[in-house]
């Protein structure tokens, strides 16, 4: 079961770059994370949501291909996608270029646990299966 990819457009910051110029390794997680939230968001339930439901998602494991340099003042855009990683777990896919030739900067995936509050796991709720259809509902009526 997979959501529709959300895209959404981002400059580098000077602070994103390193001393050589680029964007520095770390930041694409921190775009990642933005991505996550952004897709939420355009799912129709934003992540503060999920966490007033008693829903947590950390980050358990993490993949990052990195593929081209941004530097300072860059348009990047971030495709990002849902999808279900078994009974306990979700796996954002994303994927960022830079706009003006669109070479890929950097490409990976994170997947997360659902933890309640106490930090154990729990099975997915089936108010995020909802979701997962919703979305998908919504995105073929859209045409996306």
């Amino acid at each position: 079961m997979q959501v529709p990819a959300h895209i959404f457009r981002f400059r580098v910051r000077y602070g994103d770059t390193d001393q050589m110029g680029s964007y520095f390794n770390s930041r694409a997680l921190d775009w990642f994370e933005v991505g996550r939230t952004e897709l939420s968001r355009a799912m129709g339930l934003p992540y503060t949501e999920w966490e007033a439901r008693g829903v947590f998602m950390p980050v358990v494991e993490a993949h990052l291909a990195f593929k081209a340099r941004a530097v300072y003042d860059d348009l990047l855009e971030q495709t990002v996608s849902l999808s279900m990683q078994g009974k306990v777990r979700l796996r954002f896919e994303n994927k960022i270029v830079r706009v003006n030739d669109g070479v890929t900067v950097c490409e990976g995936h994170t997947i997360h646990a659902l933890i309640n509050k106490e930090g154990r796991l729990i099975k997915t709720p089936d108010w995020v299966f909802d979701l997962f259809e919703n979305s998908a509902t919504t995105a073929s009526q859209d045409g996306i």
